[in-house]
């Protein structure tokens, strides 16, 4: 009965999570990729004029 799929509850997690860091640690990430695109693409753009 521990493995039961249709018992979620009782399914122990192998590792603890913490959605709120998970999610701030992606837009995180995802912003600093972005403004390192927009830093290259303004270098870029003064380098070309």
């Amino acid at each position: 009965m521990t493995n039961d799929p249709k018992h979620p509850e009782l399914h122990v997690y192998e590792e603890g999570r913490d959605d709120l860091m998970d999610t701030a640690m992606g837009f995180g990430v995802f912003f600093i990729i972005l403004f390192l695109i927009g830093v290259a693409a303004t270098v870029i753009s003064l380098l070309v004029k």
